[in-house]
């Protein structure tokens, strides 16, 4: 009689340590617009929740139309896309409840105050009237001495929190922000920085785009690269810099050189500063760097250095070396 209760036991325990679904499934999206235009090809991407995903890519990347798509602005011409599990052409309500969205433009009535908008597009999504809910958006987007202003009135940075505190109105369970500092000041868009994060400690899930590389690399978990409609990569982010990033030697020269030695040759030394700079990219994670051996053979070679730095390989690094590496596979 006791192994069945045992059986039942392990069978309890598997269903608790079995990881729980992405918040957002991807399969195989595409979209062709009239014309033959391909905006997406064959996108396939689990967002797991309660992490900031970034997505960087060009201007026509296919960043904006992955957005859509997922909210069901745009309908895919190939494809599935499940929001907690619904399917968002099957289940376009249930899936729809669940995302909040900041698009690019701001579009909300200029001369409606900044409250009554924000209650509108709760209303909109059928919940029910929480006043203190509302109150509580505002004054996480520090909007509630300006509730009762018309949009018209504020600033550009003030109506893109406007913005967000409609896509925050219904309680959503995903956030997506579409350039959500595009035209934001550095100050602002700092703050911006932080109330995402803040967004997330709280346990919502968000996706970005941004083309700020320094956006990428301050706020998000994962970061998935986009052009000409293909998912290049999608990493976490220190990984993604431990794999792809380089380092830099930089060598300053007492005296300035024509061209690199040819007994320098073998070590792809770059000469810059008219002459006095010689810069030497190595793979910081491997056994031997090579810099000890390099700094060797310029001694031979009669060279007296001034100065030498180091420098590590930033996200932009990485991001421009994946686009240029994934349009030469294309050509």
């Amino acid at each position: 009689m006791a192994r069945p209760i045992i059986r039942v036991r392990c069978e309890r325990l598997e269903q608790e340590v079995r990881p729980l679904a992405p918040i957002i499934s991807i399969r195989n999206l595409a979209k062709t617009y009239d014309g033959g235009f391909e905006a997406l090809k064959g996108v396939s991407l689990d967002i797991e929740e309660g992490e900031i995903l970034a997505l960087l890519g060009p201007n026509g990347a296919g960043k904006t139309t992955l957005i859509s798509a997922v909210c069901g602005l745009v309908t895919p011409s190939g494809g599935t896309v499940t929001v907690g599990g619904h399917d968002i052409q099957g289940e376009f309500r249930a899936a729809r409840e669940l995302i909040g969205l900041v698009p690019q433009e701001i579009t909300i009535e200029p001369f409606e105050k900044v409250i009554n908008t924000v209650t509108f597009s709760r209303g909109l999504f059928g919940k029910r009237r929480d006043d203190a809910h509302i109150e509580r958006v505002l004054r996480a987007l520090s909007l509630w001495d300006k509730r009762h202003s018309r949009n018209k009135e504020l600033s550009g940075g003030m109506k893109r929190r406007v913005l967000i505190a409609k896509a925050l109105s219904h309680e959503p369970r995903v956030l997506f922000l579409d350039e959500p500092t595009a035209g934001v000041d550095v100050t602002l868009r700092k703050d911006m920085w932080r109330l995402v994060r803040d967004l997330r400690d709280q346990g919502t899930t968000i996706i970005l785009t941004t083309h700020y590389i320094e956006e990428a690399e301050e706020m998000a978990d994962r970061i998935g690269v986009i052009d000409h409609g293909r998912l290049l990569l999608v990493e976490e982010k220190a990984q993604l810099l431990h794999q792809l990033g380089r380092k830099e030697l930089r060598l300053e020269l007492c005296e300035p050189l024509e061209r690199v030695p040819e007994s320098l040759a073998a070590y792809g030394l770059t000469l810059s500063g008219e002459g006095y700079h010689l810069t030497y990219a190595f793979d910081a994670h491997a056994d031997h760097t090579g810099m000890t051996r390099l700094l060797a053979d310029i001694a031979r070679a009669g060279l007296d250095l001034r100065d030498l730095s180091t420098r590590q390989s930033s996200l932009e690094d990485v991001f421009l070396k994946l686009v240029r590496d994934g349009r030469e596979e294309v050509a």
